[in-house]
């Protein structure tokens, strides 16, 4: 039994758990999505595929609300697979370890992957409840939506019989959102000038971690560090007292994820390490 299994309410945890312990980053979603099917079908649910592998299960209204609007339920099925420098994990294989740490629960050494997995064990826990009332209820399951909204640009037209779409992919519980954050990705090309690393300079590599790190789009506004930013604002307000010469910078690993983690590879001229 999983230690999310204290938490309240249980079943929503308990799905949590089970979610996080079958491999899901974007791509590789099939086995959790194999396993939302069988979930369903298990549950007496109507439930069905697209061509892109969205899923969509239905469940009639409570006896009486049949005139009701419906409504459906949204999340998507893959997480953003980012972890620590020292942690070895295969995000393709290896389960997520969540654990509770105070009121927070988090993961060792990974994301948590509650976006949106958090909203999936919402959906699910509605549509497994019997003591919830409501008219004809969907829940919609979207394909990579952390790599490129592929899911939800595949969606068909005509598949949705709802007319209501709660999407559960927010941030505070209790908040509805209107809008969403944008994106833009580019491709540089910077001409360098590159030299040989010259006699009597001596090497290191400089590391910055143990940022909070954060979501590109829901916590850029709240002044988070970013570990490339940080790093390279040291090495250019350094480079010209140091006589510093860059061999190599590595940082982030997710465009939608703020960088924990930032490496550079520099040289200096020996009579300046101690000023380093």
């Amino acid at each position: 039994m999983s230690e999310l299994s204290q938490l309240s309410p249980q079943p929503l945890w308990d799905i949590f758990a089970k979610i996080c312990s079958i491999p899901h980053p974007s791509y590789h979603e099939e086995q959790l999505a194999e396993y939302i099917v069988g979930w369903a079908k298990e549950k007496g649910f109507h439930v069905e595929r697209d061509q892109v592998g969205n899923i969509l299960i239905r469940k009639p209204a409570t006896a009486g609300m049949e005139n009701r609007k419906p409504v459906v339920l949204q999340a998507h099925l893959d997480m953003v697979p980012q972890k620590n420098n020292d942690t070895v994990h295969d995000f393709t294989k290896d389960p997520i370890q969540p654990y509770i740490d105070g009121e927070w629960v988090k993961a060792r050494g990974t994301t948590l992957g509650a976006d949106n997995g958090i909203g999936m064990a919402s959906a699910l826990a509605v549509l497994a409840d019997e003591n919830v009332v409501h008219g004809p209820l969907e829940v919609l399951l979207t394909m990579t939506e952390e790599a490129g909204m592929d899911g939800a640009f595949g969606l068909q037209s005509n598949w949705l019989q709802a007319d209501i779409l709660i999407n559960t992919d927010s941030e505070e519980e209790g908040e509805i959102y209107m809008g969403c954050a944008g994106g833009i990705d580019f491709t540089s090309n910077l001409h360098l000038d590159r030299e040989a690393v010259p006699a009597g300079f001596e090497t290191f590599k400089l590391t910055l971690k143990g940022l909070k790190g954060g979501h590109s789009g829901g916590e850029i506004h709240v002044g988070l560090g970013n570990a490339n930013k940080l790093l390279v604002r040291f090495l250019a307000g350094h480079a010209e007292e140091l006589d510093l010469r860059l061999i190599d910078f590595n940082g982030g690993t997710l465009r939608n994820a703020i960088p924990r983690e930032a490496f550079a590879t520099i040289a200096v001229a020996a009579d300046k390490v101690d000023a380093l």
